[in-house]
């Protein structure tokens, strides 16, 4: 296979033994003779691996027993709309600090109108840093936030204090970081981005919060429907499943979330420790709210002309998804939790090899 260096946003780089175990279940599921896209999701087999996962998920990020964790279908922007649906009574404030949580409020509105308020965001500088100065209505059904923009390279790097119950879409920095769970209402996110393939997102909430609303409940749309029938209300994605699970028995080897938290803090400093260095680049995220998992730069005005020049040298030496999102530019490398610090060396070495080419 061509030797690459995998930076791309989402669908994320993932661990190889989880696609290795990924292919070896779709030949032959546990010694059933059958692949695991084949089998019944019924079946002791495939409802063990349900259990599985939920138990390294309880492990890993330390969930209270009172939370409930379900693996459902739609992804994140399902999700948009579900947490409204199952929260929102009164009032339901949100943080924008990019596209997704852009989405998320839009969904939030179109529900219950003025009841959804924006406390701060960061459009005014096209969401390069977290809003620090704003207050949380206390009497807020919940507080909205998303922890990670893949498109701008802003992360929140902290479990915040919240008078209202706190609501955060993880989807592209669970399980990068110690996270304290009780410190939330729910958290949610799309699989793909960190722990897994597309086709399931996980939904961590504090059982408590649900069934407050007055508004009736589609029966799909409700979490308790998922609570009660252990994520098999319908047929489950059992394929991204079995890919999450195998994720996470990697993470567990990996020393756990600590132990992943600190091969993540060594190739972010690598990486923006060059980005601050090379006289061709800038980083375009405010230094104080940097991504651990989404690092974005641009080249200096000076040399704008070489973007495309760099993008084909980079190409060439293996390099593969660090173009920019549209909506910024420049580059962006997603180091998440199964990207190699070889990986994020070879790029510092790909930039300290163009610089030297630049007069």
């Amino acid at each position: 296979m061509k030797q690459t260096h995998n930076f791309n946003a989402g669908p994320c780089v993932l661990p190889k033994p989880a696609i290795a175990a990924g292919i070896n279940a779709l030949n032959d599921f546990k010694g059933s003779g059958m692949s695991v896209i084949e089998i019944s999701h019924r079946s002791k087999d495939w409802e063990a691996v349900m259990d599985e996962c939920e138990a390294l998920w309880r492990e890993l990020l330390d969930v209270p027993a009172h939370y409930r964790i379900l693996f459902l279908g739609g992804g994140a922007s399902l999700q948009f709309l579900m947490v409204p649906y199952n929260l929102l009574e009164r009032k339901a404030a949100y943080l924008e600090t990019g596209v997704w949580a852009k989405k998320a409020f839009t969904e939030a509105f179109l529900l219950g109108g003025s009841a959804a308020v924006k406390v701060a965001s960061s459009a005014n500088r096209n969401f390069s840093y977290i809003p620090k100065d704003y207050e949380i209505p206390p009497d807020a059904d919940y507080f909205h936030i998303t922890t990670n923009n893949t498109i701008y390279g802003t992360e929140i790097h902290d479990d915040y204090d919240s008078p209202a119950p706190l609501v955060a879409d993880m989807s592209s920095d669970i399980m990068s970081r110690p996270v304290d769970v009780s410190k939330y209402g729910l958290i949610y996110g799309g699989a793909q981005k960190n722990v897994g393939t597309a086709g399931v997102a996980f939904v961590i909430v504090r059982e408590d919060l649900l069934g407050k609303v007055s508004r009736p409940l589609p029966t799909m749309l409700d979490y308790r429907t998922h609570i009660k029938n252990a994520s098999m209300f319908n047929t489950p994605p059992v394929f991204p499943i079995l890919i999450m699970y195998e994720t996470l028995k990697w993470v567990k080897t990996q020393g756990g979330v600590p132990g992943i938290y600190r091969q993540n803090r060594e190739k972010a400093a690598l990486l923006y420790d060059e980005i601050d260095r090379n006289r061709l680049f800038v980083g375009t995220a405010a230094k104080e709210d940097r991504s651990l998992m989404n690092i974005c730069f641009v080249m200096r005005s000076e040399y704008a002309d070489r973007e495309e020049a760099f993008l084909a040298f980079a190409k060439e030496r293996g390099m593969v998804g660090i173009k920019g999102h549209r909506s910024v530019g420049g580059f962006r490398a997603s180091t998440y939790n199964a990207c190699p610090k070889e990986s994020v060396e070879a790029l510092v070495a790909c930039m300290q090899e163009f610089e030297k080419k630049i007069k």
